[in-house]
C-alpha cells in the first residue's frame, strides 16, 4: 500500500493522459495548421514525446524506490 501514492504513478498518469490529448490533436491536424507552424506537425511530436516520457514513469513507478533492508524479503508486510 505504501506505493499507492507514488508520485512517479500521478505524474506518469497525466503525462500520459496529455499526450493522448495531444497526439489525437496532431492525428487530426488539417493543412492550415500545418502551415502555420512551417509543416512541423508540432502536437503529434509533443503528443508522442509526453507518452514516451510518462511511459517511462509509470515504468519505473513498478520498480521499488528502495531495496529491503537486510534480513527482510520485499513485501513481508511489516510496513
Amino acid at each position: 500500500m505504501k506505493r499507492a501514492f507514488d508520485i512517479r504513478r500521478v505524474i506518469g498518469g497525466l503525462f500520459t493522459g496529455y499526450g493522448l490529448l495531444l497526439t489525437a490533436a496532431g492525428l487530426a491536424a488539417s493543412d492550415a495548421d500545418l502551415r502555420k507552424a512551417q509543416g512541423v506537425n508540432v502536437n503529434l511530436w509533443a503528443g508522442l514525446g509526453m507518452l514516451a516520457f510518462g511511459g517511462l514513469l509509470l515504468w519505473l513507478s513498478r520498480r521499488p524506490a528502495d531495496p529491503a533492508p537486510p534480513g527482510r524479503a520485499p513485501g513481508d508486510g511489516e510496513d
